[in-house]
Protein backbone atom coordinates (compact mmCIF):
# COMPACT_ATOMS: atom_id res chain seq x y z
CA UNK A 1 0.00 0.00 0.00
CA UNK A 2 1.10 3.55 -0.65
CA UNK A 3 0.06 6.87 0.84
CA UNK A 4 1.18 10.47 0.48
CA UNK A 5 1.87 12.31 3.75
CA UNK A 6 1.20 16.03 3.38
CA UNK A 7 2.90 19.11 4.84
CA UNK A 8 1.47 21.93 6.94
CA UNK A 9 1.99 25.60 7.54
CA UNK A 10 1.29 27.58 10.70
CA UNK A 11 -1.02 30.55 10.35
CA UNK A 12 0.01 32.42 13.46
CA UNK A 13 2.08 30.77 16.18
CA UNK A 14 2.01 32.20 19.67
CA UNK A 15 3.97 30.75 22.58
CA UNK A 16 1.73 31.72 25.47
CA UNK A 17 3.37 30.12 28.54
CA UNK A 18 6.04 27.74 29.75
CA UNK A 19 4.71 24.58 31.37
CA UNK A 20 5.99 22.89 34.51
CA UNK A 21 7.02 19.85 32.42
CA UNK A 22 9.41 21.98 30.34
CA UNK A 23 7.18 22.22 27.30
CA UNK A 24 5.33 25.33 26.15
CA UNK A 25 1.65 26.00 25.59
CA UNK A 26 0.90 27.31 22.12
CA UNK A 27 -1.88 28.87 20.11
CA UNK A 28 -1.72 28.23 16.37
CA UNK A 29 -3.71 27.40 13.27
CA UNK A 30 -2.48 24.36 11.35
CA UNK A 31 -3.31 24.39 7.64
CA UNK A 32 -2.65 21.37 5.36
CA UNK A 33 -0.80 22.02 2.10
CA UNK A 34 -0.32 19.79 -0.98
CA UNK A 35 3.42 19.20 -0.67
CA UNK A 36 3.89 15.50 -0.06
CA UNK A 37 6.19 12.63 0.71
CA UNK A 38 5.39 9.11 -0.50
CA UNK A 39 5.22 6.22 1.95
CA UNK A 40 4.91 2.62 0.76
CA UNK A 41 4.54 -0.43 2.98
CA UNK A 42 4.88 -4.01 1.77
CA UNK A 43 4.68 -7.26 3.67
CA UNK A 44 8.05 -8.75 4.48
CA UNK A 45 8.54 -12.27 3.18
CA UNK A 46 8.49 -14.75 6.03
CA UNK A 47 11.86 -16.08 4.87
CA UNK A 48 13.47 -12.63 4.72
CA UNK A 49 16.48 -12.61 7.07
CA UNK A 50 15.86 -9.63 9.34
CA UNK A 51 15.88 -9.10 13.07
CA UNK A 52 13.48 -6.13 12.82
CA UNK A 53 9.72 -6.13 12.29
CA UNK A 54 9.69 -2.85 10.35
CA UNK A 55 12.55 -2.23 7.93
CA UNK A 56 12.66 1.40 6.72
CA UNK A 57 14.48 2.85 3.72
CA UNK A 58 14.50 6.62 3.09
CA UNK A 59 15.36 8.03 -0.34
CA UNK A 60 15.59 11.37 -2.18
CA UNK A 61 16.22 13.71 0.77
CA UNK A 62 18.60 12.53 3.44
CA UNK A 63 17.11 12.36 6.92
CA UNK A 64 19.46 12.66 9.88
CA UNK A 65 19.75 9.83 12.35
CA UNK A 66 19.31 6.06 12.34
CA UNK A 67 16.45 5.04 10.06
CA UNK A 68 15.37 2.43 12.60
CA UNK A 69 14.78 5.26 15.10
CA UNK A 70 12.62 7.20 12.65
CA UNK A 71 9.09 8.12 13.77
CA UNK A 72 7.69 5.83 11.07
CA UNK A 73 9.29 2.83 12.76
CA UNK A 74 8.20 4.09 16.17
CA UNK A 75 4.61 4.33 14.89
CA UNK A 76 4.79 0.70 13.78
CA UNK A 77 6.25 -0.36 17.14
CA UNK A 78 3.53 1.52 19.00
CA UNK A 79 0.77 -0.35 17.17
CA UNK A 80 2.66 -3.66 17.29
CA UNK A 81 2.68 -3.40 21.08
CA UNK A 82 -1.13 -3.38 21.18
CA UNK A 83 -1.79 -5.55 18.12
CA UNK A 84 1.00 -8.15 18.21
CA UNK A 85 -0.90 -10.80 16.26
CA UNK A 86 -2.46 -8.55 13.60
CA UNK A 87 0.65 -6.64 12.50
CA UNK A 88 3.03 -8.60 10.29
CA UNK A 89 6.64 -7.74 9.48
CA UNK A 90 6.90 -5.03 6.82
CA UNK A 91 9.27 -3.17 4.53
CA UNK A 92 8.62 0.59 4.53
CA UNK A 93 9.97 2.93 1.85
CA UNK A 94 9.77 6.69 2.38
CA UNK A 95 10.40 8.92 -0.60
CA UNK A 96 11.18 12.19 1.17
CA UNK A 97 10.12 15.36 -0.63
CA UNK A 98 8.86 17.61 2.17
CA UNK A 99 11.93 19.62 3.27
CA UNK A 100 13.37 18.63 6.63
CA UNK A 101 13.98 20.97 9.60
CA UNK A 102 11.65 23.37 7.85
CA UNK A 103 8.74 23.84 10.24
CA UNK A 104 6.40 22.04 7.83
CA UNK A 105 5.77 18.92 9.91
CA UNK A 106 7.15 16.37 7.46
CA UNK A 107 8.33 13.87 10.06
CA UNK A 108 5.12 14.18 12.05
CA UNK A 109 3.06 13.70 8.91
CA UNK A 110 5.02 10.59 7.96
CA UNK A 111 4.38 8.84 11.27
CA UNK A 112 0.69 9.80 11.27
CA UNK A 113 0.39 8.44 7.73
CA UNK A 114 2.03 5.22 8.92
CA UNK A 115 -0.59 4.85 11.66
CA UNK A 116 -3.42 5.34 9.16
CA UNK A 117 -1.85 3.04 6.59
CA UNK A 118 -1.29 0.22 9.09
CA UNK A 119 -4.82 0.67 10.41
CA UNK A 120 -6.17 0.13 6.92
CA UNK A 121 -3.78 -2.56 5.72
CA UNK A 122 -4.16 -4.76 8.80
CA UNK A 123 -7.82 -3.90 9.48
CA UNK A 124 -7.26 -2.71 13.04
CA UNK A 125 -10.57 -0.77 12.99
CA UNK A 126 -9.16 2.18 14.89
CA UNK A 127 -11.28 5.34 15.04
CA UNK A 128 -9.83 8.78 14.32
CA UNK A 129 -9.81 9.50 18.04
CA UNK A 130 -7.88 6.31 18.74
CA UNK A 131 -5.36 7.09 15.99
CA UNK A 132 -4.99 10.62 17.38
CA UNK A 133 -4.21 9.06 20.76
CA UNK A 134 -1.40 7.01 19.25
CA UNK A 135 -0.09 9.97 17.23
CA UNK A 136 0.03 12.16 20.34
CA UNK A 137 2.51 9.73 21.87
CA UNK A 138 4.91 10.40 19.00
CA UNK A 139 4.92 14.20 18.80
CA UNK A 140 2.97 17.37 19.54
CA UNK A 141 1.79 18.08 15.99
CA UNK A 142 1.41 14.46 14.88
CA UNK A 143 -2.33 14.31 15.75
CA UNK A 144 -3.07 17.09 13.25
CA UNK A 145 -1.99 14.84 10.41
CA UNK A 146 -4.57 12.22 11.34
CA UNK A 147 -7.24 14.81 10.52
CA UNK A 148 -5.49 16.72 7.70
CA UNK A 149 -7.91 19.62 7.83
CA UNK A 150 -7.58 23.18 9.17
CA UNK A 151 -7.60 23.28 12.96
CA UNK A 152 -6.98 25.70 15.78
CA UNK A 153 -4.57 24.04 18.21
CA UNK A 154 -3.69 24.73 21.83
CA UNK A 155 -1.60 23.06 24.53
CA UNK A 156 1.56 21.68 22.93
CA UNK A 157 -0.44 21.32 19.73
CA UNK A 158 -2.48 18.28 20.69
CA UNK A 159 -5.76 20.02 21.63
CA UNK A 160 -7.48 20.76 18.33
CA UNK A 161 -10.71 22.32 17.15
CA UNK A 162 -11.72 22.09 13.49
CA UNK A 163 -12.22 25.54 11.95
CA UNK A 164 -13.90 26.77 8.78
CA UNK A 165 -10.98 28.14 6.78
CA UNK A 166 -10.64 27.77 3.02
CA UNK A 167 -7.67 29.16 1.09
CA UNK A 168 -8.55 27.36 -2.14
CA UNK A 169 -7.52 29.31 -5.22
CA UNK A 170 -4.52 30.95 -3.58
CA UNK A 171 -0.98 29.91 -4.45
CA UNK A 172 1.44 28.87 -1.74
CA UNK A 173 5.10 29.71 -2.31
CA UNK A 174 7.59 28.02 0.01
CA UNK A 175 11.27 28.91 0.34
CA UNK A 176 13.65 27.02 2.60
CA UNK A 177 17.26 28.21 2.86
CA UNK A 178 19.97 25.75 3.80
CA UNK A 179 19.87 26.96 7.39
CA UNK A 180 18.73 24.42 9.99
CA UNK A 181 16.97 25.90 13.01
CA UNK A 182 16.89 23.36 15.87
CA UNK A 183 13.50 23.48 17.58
CA UNK A 184 15.07 23.36 21.06
CA UNK A 185 17.21 26.41 20.23
CA UNK A 186 14.22 28.31 18.86
CA UNK A 187 12.15 27.70 22.01
CA UNK A 188 15.06 28.71 24.27
CA UNK A 189 14.98 32.23 22.84
CA UNK A 190 11.23 32.79 23.25
CA UNK A 191 9.64 34.92 25.95
CA UNK A 192 6.12 33.48 26.31
CA UNK A 193 3.23 35.96 26.24
CA UNK A 194 -0.49 35.86 25.55
CA UNK A 195 -1.34 37.69 22.29
CA UNK A 196 -3.85 40.53 22.34
CA UNK A 197 -5.82 38.85 19.53
CA UNK A 198 -6.02 35.07 19.12
CA UNK A 199 -4.87 33.74 15.75
CA UNK A 200 -8.18 31.91 15.40
CA UNK A 201 -9.99 35.25 15.32
CA UNK A 202 -7.50 36.76 12.89
CA UNK A 203 -7.83 34.02 10.25
CA UNK A 204 -11.58 34.68 10.15
CA UNK A 205 -10.75 38.02 8.54
CA UNK A 206 -9.74 38.53 4.86
CA UNK A 207 -6.20 37.36 4.08
CA UNK A 208 -5.16 40.89 3.14
CA UNK A 209 -5.66 41.95 6.77
CA UNK A 210 -3.40 39.26 8.23
CA UNK A 211 -0.09 41.00 7.55
CA UNK A 212 -0.18 43.34 10.55
CA UNK A 213 -2.06 40.99 12.88
CA UNK A 214 -1.02 37.36 12.38
CA UNK A 215 2.31 36.75 14.12
CA UNK A 216 4.74 33.86 14.48
CA UNK A 217 6.52 34.45 17.79
CA UNK A 218 9.61 32.56 16.61
CA UNK A 219 10.36 35.09 13.87
CA UNK A 220 11.82 37.76 16.13
CA UNK A 221 14.55 35.57 17.63
CA UNK A 222 15.19 33.40 14.55
CA UNK A 223 15.48 36.40 12.22
CA UNK A 224 17.93 38.03 14.66
CA UNK A 225 20.23 34.99 14.52
CA UNK A 226 19.64 34.20 10.84
CA UNK A 227 18.81 37.48 9.04
CA UNK A 228 18.77 35.67 5.69
CA UNK A 229 15.53 33.96 6.73
CA UNK A 230 13.94 37.33 7.51
CA UNK A 231 15.11 38.64 4.15
CA UNK A 232 13.17 35.88 2.41
CA UNK A 233 9.96 37.07 4.05
CA UNK A 234 10.66 40.66 2.93
CA UNK A 235 11.35 39.48 -0.61
CA UNK A 236 8.13 37.46 -0.80
CA UNK A 237 6.17 40.60 0.08
CA UNK A 238 8.10 42.52 -2.57
CA UNK A 239 7.08 39.86 -5.09
CA UNK A 240 3.40 40.44 -4.28
CA UNK A 241 2.54 38.07 -1.45
CA UNK A 242 -0.70 38.97 0.34
CA UNK A 243 0.60 37.27 3.48
CA UNK A 244 3.99 35.83 4.36
CA UNK A 245 5.43 34.21 7.48
CA UNK A 246 7.87 31.64 8.76
CA UNK A 247 6.26 28.26 9.37
CA UNK A 248 6.74 26.69 12.77
CA UNK A 249 10.20 27.34 14.19
CA UNK A 250 11.62 27.57 10.66
CA UNK A 251 13.52 27.66 8.55
CA UNK A 252 10.97 27.64 5.72
CA UNK A 253 9.14 30.85 4.87
CA UNK A 254 5.90 30.86 2.90
CA UNK A 255 3.91 33.43 1.00
CA UNK A 256 0.29 33.38 -0.15
CA UNK A 257 -0.20 34.75 -3.66
CA UNK A 258 -3.16 35.46 -5.90
CA UNK A 259 -1.26 34.17 -8.94
CA UNK A 260 1.47 31.57 -9.49
CA UNK A 261 5.03 32.79 -9.13
CA UNK A 262 8.41 31.62 -10.40
CA UNK A 263 10.78 31.26 -7.44
CA UNK A 264 13.97 29.56 -8.60
CA UNK A 265 15.59 32.67 -10.07
CA UNK A 266 14.70 34.70 -6.98
CA UNK A 267 16.07 32.26 -4.42
CA UNK A 268 18.99 30.46 -6.03
CA UNK A 269 20.44 27.54 -4.10
CA UNK A 270 17.36 27.20 -1.88
CA UNK A 271 14.46 24.78 -1.83
CA UNK A 272 11.50 26.39 -3.57
CA UNK A 273 7.99 25.21 -4.34
CA UNK A 274 4.82 26.90 -5.59
CA UNK A 275 1.53 25.00 -5.36
CA UNK A 276 -2.12 25.88 -5.76
CA UNK A 277 -4.18 25.46 -2.61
Amino acid sequence: MITFPIAKINLGLNVVERRSDGYHNLETVFYPVPITDALEVQLMDEQFPSDVDCDLKVTNIQVEGDEQKNLIVKAYQLLKRDFPSQLKRVHAHLYKAIPTQAGMGGGSSDCAAMIKLLNEQFQLHLSNDQMIGYAAQLGADCPFFILNRPVYAEGIGERMQTIDLNLNGLYLAVVRPDIPVPTKEAFSLIKPAKPSICCRQIVEQPVEQWRDLLVNDFEKSVFAIHPQIGEIKVRLYELGSVYSAMSGSGSSVFGLFRNPIELDSQFEGMYTKCVRL
